[in-house]
């Protein structure tokens, strides 16, 4: 009896233990990192934090992530893969037009600082390049560089043959690079409608295509 009740003991200690080594809890401990990291960087999360927000021992977390560097790493890199997911390839979307495109683009950054104010997790740790791993270099650059890409396709799907190709990159760079800046401007003054009127400027300004048109 004693020995019966010893091994039900043992494996419940175990199913319990093994908890901490399924795929499922990378994924919880990815997105505790993730929300931790997009309100307070790269150097504003430790282990010990996201331990307390999964509810493990800081220890666990090494079995999935031995490092801050190989755990970031593997965050930009689902971030940036979720990004693209969520916008499609613009040539084999049913939007109409490039501004169509461009503002399903708009709102997945709007979208992000109605979360509590977050900003983009791939900006917020290029702000911090100089103290980051050089393993996270690469994937930021795989973000800015995924997203150049995808503006760029947008901006030519619908717009004018005429422009150069070099223009449209330069375009595409620019509006990745002034949406960053909504971002940030919108954070820090704690107002979510600055980013809207940077938006609305933009669009007078000519360099985000109007509602609707073509480029």
């Amino acid at each position: 009896m004693l020995h019966a009740y010893l091994s039900r003991s043992t494996c419940r200690k175990v199913d319990r233990s093994d908890l901490l080594y399924r795929p499922e809890m990378k994924d919880r401990i990815l997105n505790a990192a993730q929300e931790i990291a997009q309100r307070k960087g790269y150097d504003g999360f430790s282990f010990r934090d996201i331990a307390a927000a999964v509810g493990i021992k800081p220890a666990s977390i090494h079995y999935h992530f031995p490092s801050k560097g190989e755990l970031t790493v593997a965050l930009v890199a689902r971030y940036t893969d979720r990004l693209m997911a969520s916008l499609g390839e613009p040539t084999a979307t049913a939007m109409k037009t490039t501004g169509d495109l461009i503002d399903r683009y708009i709102a997945r950054f709007r979208g992000t600082l109605e979360h509590d104010g977050r900003m983009c997790l791939a900006g917020i740790f290029a702000t911090e390049i100089d103290t980051l791993p050089a393993e996270v270099h690469e994937e930021i650059e795989r973000f800015v560089l995924a997203n150049i890409e995808w503006l760029t396709s947008a901006l030519r799907q619908y717009g004018s043959r005429r422009v150069r190709a070099s223009h449209q990159t330069d375009r595409a760079r620019a509006i990745f690079s002034a949406l960053e800046g909504a971002m940030l401007v919108a954070r820090g003054t704690h107002n979510i409608s600055a980013f809207d009127t940077i938006v609305s400027s933009y669009r007078s300004a000519g360099l985000l295509p109007a509602q609707g048109k073509p480029n």
